[in-house]
């Protein structure tokens, strides 16, 4: 078995494209609700976003050897998307490793784990979602794995898989589901869109929901 894979299938640019408009939270309801990442693993400032093929990353606790090979690795537009054992007491990640990724054209980066430098971080704009912040370094001294399956956040990522991050968190859609998936998603736009002009129009929610029938269901009691 290697220890790195070079050579991943990526979903079509085109499809990665069209996503990178649409909402986490939107892609995560059309895929049935599947795919959301540990709440607590959130962008570094508001605002920052990530969309992109995964590169997978298994970093062994309080190393980050494999982080700097990853960004080696990764094609143009790529998500690192990494796990550090559960060892979330090591920052892994710090601006040199950014100021690599965004000369590489690394498309962000996703950690389970914490990183430092975060002032200079936020100032060089580059889109990190992450635990948290640990000023504590890390060795550079043991072996990890690229491109293998993980699981990230409770979610198991495979190579390619498509990453989606915002404000709200972090959605993995299957690769060989993407086109579906996006259909799905842009579906939903359009109904919430048109669900938002009547709720403007001052229609109350139940009424634009139907949920008259579910609450006469549930026994609900008005006086």
């Amino acid at each position: 078995m290697a220890h790195v894979y070079k050579d991943i299938k990526r979903p079509d640019p085109k499809i990665v494209e069209a996503f990178k408009n649409i909402g986490a939270a939107t892609i995560h309801e059309a895929y049935g609700r599947r795919g959301a990442v540990d709440m607590a693993i959130k962008p570094i400032k508001p605002g920052l976003r990530i969309c992109g093929p995964a590169v997978t990353v298994q970093c062994h606790p309080a190393d980050n050897l494999m982080l700097h090979k990853a960004i080696q690795v990764c094609s143009p537009g790529d998500i690192i998307v990494a796990t550090v054992g559960g060892h979330y007491e090591a920052g892994y990640w710090g601006a040199l490793l950014t100021t690599s990724a965004i000369a590489n054209g690394v498309g962000g980066l996703a950690l389970d784990g914490c990183i430092r430098d975060v002032a200079e971080n936020r100032e060089l704009g580059f889109p990190i979602f992450c635990r948290g912040f640990c000023i504590k370094g890390t060795t550079k001294a043991v072996l990890g794995l690229v491109n293998h399956t993980i699981v990230f956040g409770g979610i198991v990522v495979n190579p390619g898989d498509l990453i989606v991050g915002d404000d709200d968190g972090i959605v993995v859609v299957d690769r060989s589901k993407c086109e579906e998936v996006l259909a799905k998603s842009l579906k939903r736009i359009e109904d919430e869109q048109e669900k938002s002009k009547k709720l403007s129009q001052g229609i109350p929610s139940v009424v634009v929901n139907r949920f008259d029938k579910l609450f006469e269901t549930l026994g609900l009691i008005e006086e």
